[in-house]
């Protein structure tokens, strides 16, 4: 397999801090949910940027262990270079002068760090462990005489989304025994953070230092807290040469597992483990972009830390526990999220048993007809507020059951299945029921935001949507027809007639009620609270893409033309399109104005996929033209965060990436599609 690579370059020394924005980032995750990640220039410009985010056990959830590593290089004329950049309170970020950095790249998702350093190259290296919170930065001179290389490590334990001013809570308590460094909070339960620095000669120096006022320029931006310190109780120094490497690692793993294999064994495990993923994937994702993103959905696809029960019930029914982060930095692993990704990040990539896993975690969590919405931090109890997730359940299985063939996991769902139809059809939580006069779904209930359109700021439903939402009523109907199929061949013919009636009823009132004459498109909302919603929104499109179409064919090309001239971006569709009173071109500001803008113009780079299954049902013979609706998103994998894809994008040019780094539906779905779309 030749090795996947995406290179970026500059001309070393030749940027100043005033030309200078750091807006590229990196992640690195391990397989629990934990992550690392920073500026490509190594600028802590978000609350969640540091070396090891580790995913602990509930209640801590994840947590940010090792802030910052501020690395000092001393050449051998006695000049000391910071290598990256650093944020300082009364004038920002500096670069030391000059940009020392003259090439990132990711090599099978991991980055990698070049620096030109008068006539030394130094190379830098950052790899997460799978499954354990563990990072290891590597250091190594590729050509030059050997150098002094300062390594001070820069902590503040705290959840890593947690408050950046709040003070030290205890005091914390360095032990040291040989080289192995354990850095604790008194009277804390936290596990401690262990630190080692792999290489022959290295000396450690004890200087406490408090470094005060850190500003995080993005966080200061968004309108959260953005101003904090760090604590630090010396720092590591080591000849570096072209004979003696070094290896900083950083962890809350005991020792045993730490040292369970040297630096270099856990780098070559780590890459052959990548080039595995690579090998299992469909054969149109082992090369190029699709390789790209192979890598980019193994970062989503995680084992819950903490949960348990979970895994003893798991593993005695001889499975795994598995879910999906729906984004990072800040999000956690939500069933909407989780059940549309689910084709892209584990069929597509040939992970079939791990979508099973996720899968059968799913159904252990059932209620009153719901799967949960979402799993909060650090907690083992699920939320149910959501009218979509249990719908896009029926197509998640559905699409696993066509990949894999498993009828054992479909029968060990069926049951639930029937028990969601029952609860739907005579009602369950938030207003969610069958409208016995016309067979539609509605949804809603006083205070909640129960589709995927679900922005809520200080008590503020953005868009509410309460009554029979577009893309309810097409998930709906779909559920309902895969649920008629797997009843019949089970044998069930009596419940599946009765669930074909519930669909024909469906399909019938669809077509009457959502059709928008004077439009040429359907409403978004029926039965609202304000009557019928005419408002132009991408929801409409899952009523051609989903596998069992519920508009019409008749009417399949003027719905698709409206969204491709109206909401058709180069990174995905907007949420409302232009003219309308509520459209908002841009999305940035405080939490209320971004919530304002969320779902009202702002592109989703995961609607994408949806938009290329209706093209394709429209023009079926048109792969090439598809294709081509991918084509934004190959640049982007050099912007925003390298090597994936942005959760949101601005409504106009230039489509400004914002909101989470990393999403997985982005990515899930891109992915998908650059399968789909390939040449025959």
């Amino acid at each position: 397999m030749n090795e996947t690579i995406r290179k970026m370059e500059w001309p070393a020394g030749n940027l100043t801090e005033n030309e200078f924005a750091p807006v590229h980032e990196w992640i690195v995750t391990n397989g629990l949910g934990g992550y690392a990640s920073g500026t490509v220039t190594g600028a802590l410009t978000r609350r969640f940027h540091g070396i090891l985010i580790a995913a602990l056990a509930s209640p801590f959830g994840r947590t940010m262990m090792l802030n910052n590593l501020l690395e000092r290089v001393h050449l051998p004329g006695g000049k000391t270079i910071l290598l990256g950049a650093e944020e300082r309170a009364a004038t920002g970020i500096h670069l030391n002068g000059a940009v020392h950095l003259a090439e990132f790249r990711l090599e099978s998702g991991l980055p990698v760090w070049r620096y030109e350093l008068d006539d030394v190259t130094l190379e830098k290296r950052l790899m997460m462990p799978h499954l354990q919170n563990t990072a290891l930065l590597a250091y190594r001179i590729l050509s030059g005489e050997p150098v002094r290389l300062e390594l001070r490590p820069a902590v503040h334990f705290r959840p890593h989304e947690g408050r950046l001013s709040h003070d030290f809570k205890h005091p914390y308590v360095l032990t040291v025994v040989e080289d192995r460094f354990e850095l604790c909070e008194e009277q804390s339960s936290l596990p401690p953070l262990k630190l080692k620095l792999a290489s022959h000669k290295c000396v450690f120096t004890f200087d406490i230092e408090l470094m005060r006022d850190f500003v995080y320029h993005t966080e200061q931006r968004r309108g959260y807290d953005y101003q904090g310190n760090l604590w630090s109780p010396g720092y590591f120094h080591v000849e570096l040469s072209k004979d003696n490497p070094a290896t900083l690692i950083a962890s809350t793993e005991e020792w045993e597992v730490i040292e369970a294999l040297n630096p270099k064994e856990a780098f070559a495990a780590e890459t052959e483990r990548r080039a595995q993923l690579i090998a299992m994937a469909h054969p149109n994702a082992r090369e190029g972009t699709g390789a790209e993103l192979v890598m980019a959905a193994d970062q989503f696809i995680i084992k819950p830390a903490g949960r348990l029960e979970d895994s003893v019930r798991a593993r005695a029914a001889g499975d795994e526990v598995r879910t999906v982060i729906a984004g990072y930095h800040w999000f956690t692993d939500w069933g909407r999220d989780t059940m549309i990704s689910l084709e892209g990040l584990t069929l597509t990539t040939g992970r079939h048993i791990e979508a099973r896993y996720i899968l059968r975690t799913f159904i252990h969590y059932i209620r009153d007809g719901l799967i949960p919405n979402m799993f909060p931090e650090g907690e083992n109890e699920g939320l149910y507020h959501t009218a979509d997730a249990t719908l896009w359940f029926f197509h998640a299985i559905d699409a696993y059951v066509r990949a894999s063939g498993d009828r054992v996991t479909l029968r060990l769902a069926l049951p639930k299945l029937v028990d969601i139809f029952n609860h739907h059809m005579r009602g369950t939580r938030f207003g969610i029921h069958v409208d016995p006069s016309d067979g539609l779904l509605v949804q809603g209930a006083e205070g909640y935001q129960l589709t995927w359109m679900d922005a809520k700021v200080e008590g503020w439903v953005v868009t509410p949507r309460r009554g029979k939402a577009v893309e309810i009523n097409a998930l709906w109907y779909n559920a309902l027809m895969l649920l008629e199929r797997w009843l019949r061949e089970e044998g069930r013919e009596e419940t599946a007639c009765e669930v074909a009636e519930a669909a024909s009823r469906a399909r019938e009132s669809f077509n009457k009620r959502f059709w928008h004459e004077a439009g040429g498109y359907l409403y978004d909302l029926v039965d609202g609270e304000g009557g019928d919603d005419a408002a132009c929104r991408p929801n409409q499109i899952f009523a051609i893409s989903l596998n069992h179409a519920v508009l019409d064919e008749s009417k399949w090309k003027p719905v698709l033309e409206t969204v491709r001239q109206r909401l058709l971006t180069p990174v995905g569709l907007r949420s409302l399109a232009p003219g309308h009173p509520d459209y908002k071109p841009k999305y940035d500001g405080d939490l209320r104005s971004r919530d304002a803008a969320y779902h009202q113009g702002t592109v989703w780079a995961w609607l994408i996929g949806p938009f290329i299954d209706a093209w394709l049902k429209v023009h079926p013979d048109d792969q090439a033209g598809a294709r081509r609706f991918l084509e934004g998103f190959e640049p982007h994998l050099s912007q925003a965060c390298i090597g994936s894809i942005s959760e949101i994008f601005d409504a106009e040019s230039p489509f400004t990436p914002r909101g989470c780094i990393a999403q997985a539906w982005s990515v899930a779905e891109m992915l998908r599609c650059w399968v789909k779309t390939a040449a025959q």
